[in-house]
């Protein structure tokens, strides 16, 4: 019986798991390795005996930092924590901690994806930023590092590096599917960033369905915004000044449809009855508006996993001749109050 000053060792949890030591190595630092029945085995064994894993002496030998970084652009955004809640799921698992970097915060320098490498900051890189200048992303590949650094939710056409994304084009569409289906035949959107990767997809198909659905669709009701609050409630000045309105509206983004929705209320326009609105994300305040806000639901804890999943089997393997891919998660709409039957007049 070890006494309450003692550690438990490697060697205590092998015995309690009835495995040898190496098994015990691979489960906690490499689990792909082994059976489920091991794994299982071993996890138990950990916590029964109190095990703690000297990971600064893993470290030294393996030289790895045991780190994944996530680069995130402005951690203020709701949007982005069920992501890292899915990153953290495997990659705690796997024995990995999470650093996360706000790529907008002015107060820190630009970050090279290289010097992440270089300065031995972490074992791999998830970006969450579309943003992100090219150069910055290029620059890995003089470290040869380039095959540990995955895109989720957002992506840079001209990098070239594998992507994890939601089925943007499929949401645009189930938004105007749903609004045709309430009875509008005027419809308008708010865009995302001017230069933002996802807002072209979520504009283009949401305008082109509508139309083929027999909706109206007038240039000056595609409003300009930035996935912000403060966007969201300039569109509803601009829609409040129109002397025709559209009947029904799909922000690019819950946080925007939120600034909208507190707009036209404040100037005592209804919801739905005068104007339906559908966002596009679901997070979390978004069922708890008044009204609650009808929403196309991304699966962003299943995105977090499935690209720390893909970096995990890169840092595993850095030396294979990785092919880029793209993963696309399926979307939900959400009905809730903000959309209805279109009042018949």
């Amino acid at each position: 019986m070890k006494s309450p000053n003692q550690r438990a060792r490697i060697l205590d949890v092998a015995r309690a798991a009835g495995v040898s030591t190496a098994s015990v190595s691979r489960a906690l630092s490499n689990p792909s390795q082994v059976s489920d029945e091991t794994r299982e085995a071993v996890l138990q064994a950990v916590e029964q005996t109190g095990y703690r894993a000297n990971r600064a002496a893993r470290n030294l030998r393996t030289q790895k930092t045991g780190a994944i970084l996530a680069l995130i652009p402005n951690l203020s955004n709701p949007f982005f924590s069920q992501v890292i809640s899915g990153i953290e799921q495997v990659a705690s698992q796997a024995g990995y901690s999470i650093l996360v970097a706000d790529t907008e915060n002015q107060s820190t320098p630009k970050i090279h994806v290289a010097d992440v490498f270089t300065d031995g900051i972490a074992d791999g890189v998830i970006i969450l930023d579309g943003f992100m200048e090219p150069e910055s992303i290029e620059s890995v590949r003089a470290t040869g590092s380039e095959n540990l650094v995955v895109y989720a939710c957002e992506w840079a056409e001209s990098v070239g590096l594998p992507s994890i994304r939601s089925d943007n084009a499929e949401g645009a569409r189930l938004a105007a599917r749903h609004l045709a289906e309430c009875g509008h035949k005027r419809v308008g959107h708010i865009c995302g960033p001017k230069d933002n990767i996802l807002t072209p997809t979520r504009r283009d198909e949401f305008v082109k369905e509508a139309r083929a659905l027999g909706m109206e669709v007038r240039d000056e009701w595609i409003l300009p915004g930035d996935f912000r609050l403060a966007s969201g409630a300039a569109a509803a000045e601009t829609i409040l000044a129109m002397d025709q309105r559209p009947t029904g509206i799909f922000s690019a983004s819950d946080m925007m449809a939120l600034g909208f929705m507190k707009g036209l209320l404040a100037a005592g326009i209804k919801i739905p009855e005068e104007i339906a609105l559908i966002g596009f994300d679901d997070v979390a305040i978004a069922a708890y508006m008044h009204p609650s806000l009808t929403t196309i639901r991304q699966n962003r804890v299943e995105i977090g996993r499935i690209a720390a999943k893909a970096l995990l089997e890169r840092i595993q393997n850095p030396n294979k001749d990785w092919e880029h891919f793209q993963h696309i998660v399926p979307v939900e709409l959400v009905g809730r109050e903000s959309t209805g039957p279109l009042p018949q007049k």
